[in-house]
């Protein structure tokens, strides 16, 4: 979260209870998403497993993507940096978007309105050898979706409007939650005790992170003016909060709802106190920024809170064991089981993952 200027109680109220809503809403729909995730046809909407290797190693990874990216800046000239990563994030925007929108459309699409089905297929090689690259399904209702956010992205990158930034972040955020799953509350640990020393050390120990955060014109952050009450839809004094301070204890939040699901118990105990331990823990980040006027590292605060909480309401239940014990298995390698399902507890397999470089764009 940055803080920019000094705004009035009432657009300072406005901006941090519009950042929390939008925070909470992603995590809350992406974890519910996240349970039935896996069943589509597309590779692309099958989750990425993060595992406790991958977990161990982001940091690194995250750093060097985020001191190379604060050279880049220092370096060349900031304008054509930001071209070609509005450029790339206007197609991932899309797709996000699009992927986003599609069980909406689902339920709102006229009855009579008859529905196309098409593929995309590219393979390499012929015969035995031939290798799917892409294998994308869609329908009438994608193609809808699709151009609905190519307008978006079209408005995005011509504006630069932050309503427009923060509904592609909102999707990415969104589908990271969704497609991004741990495969077991210790990893999830890992990746949140490792990531919550990165956050401290590039916001408190230099200002790359800051320097970064105000350079780089990407939907990898939420936005929402201050100055909103003074100058209205073209307010420009922003508040923020970056997306891996979402997806990051979002994915986390997701894994013990999957946990809930496999007790059978009927009940989200361990969601929801993880859920209430996030606003809790990113109420306390706002409180300490707009008390002491500096940017804070919201990781310090909602790591503790969302790992903490759960594991106290487990040793109170007496399920501390079980809860460290569940392990996900990743799709690619569940063998005689349904899709979607797979929850239990299994032998630990490592699994080729694309959650690192796409978490690492996100906690820059």
């Amino acid at each position: 979260m940055q803080h920019n200027f000094v705004a009035t109680p009432e657009g300072t109220a406005l901006a941090y209870g519009s950042l929390v809503f939008m925070a909470l809403l992603p995590i809350f729909f992406g974890a519910l998403r996240s349970v039935n995730c896996g069943k589509s046809k597309n590779s692309s909407d099958m989750p990425e497993t993060i595992t406790g290797r991958d977990a161990a190693r982001f940091p690194i990874i995250a750093s060097c993507t985020l001191f190379g990216l604060y050279l880049f800046f220092k370096i060349f000239s900031q304008e054509y940096i930001n071209l070609l990563l509005s450029m790339y994030f206007f197609v991932l925007g899309i797709l996000a978007l699009s992927h986003t929108m599609s069980p909406f459309m689902n339920r709102i699409f006229p009855a009579n309105i008859p529905i196309k089905q098409y593929q995309l297929l590219f393979t390499q090689g012929s015969g035995e050898t031939k290798e799917e690259i892409v294998n994308y399904e869609f329908d009438t209702k994608d193609m809808i979706c699709l151009v609905i956010s190519t307008v978006v992205g079209v408005w995005y990158i011509l504006k630069k409007h932050w309503i427009a930034n923060n509904l592609f972040g909102l999707a990415f955020a969104l589908n990271g939650v969704e497609l991004l799953h741990l495969n077991n509350v210790s990893t999830g640990c890992i990746l949140l005790g490792g990531l919550f020393v990165y956050d401290v050390f590039w916001v408190f120990g230099t200002n790359v992170m800051v320097t970064v955060a105000k350079s780089f014109e990407a939907p990898i952050k939420l936005v929402f003016p201050q100055d909103l009450f003074e100058k209205g839809l073209g307010a420009n004094q922003f508040a923020m909060l970056g997306l891996g301070d979402i997806v990051i204890p979002g994915i986390f939040i997701a894994l013990l709802l999957r946990f809930d699901v496999s007790l059978k118990k009927n009940t989200r105990t361990y969601f929801y106190t993880s859920f209430l331990a996030y606003i809790f823990g990113l109420g306390m980040t706002i409180w300490v920024m707009h008390t002491f006027k500096h940017a804070q590292p919201a990781l310090l605060y909602l790591v503790p809170a969302c790992i903490g909480f759960p594991v106290v309401v487990a040793l109170l239940k007496g399920e501390l064991t079980e809860m460290f014990s569940y392990f996900q298995v990743s799709p690619d390698v569940r063998s005689g089981s349904n899709p979607g399902s797979g929850w239990a507890t299994q032998e630990h397999s490592e699994t080729c993952t694309k959650a690192t470089p796409v978490l690492s764009w996100l906690c820059a």
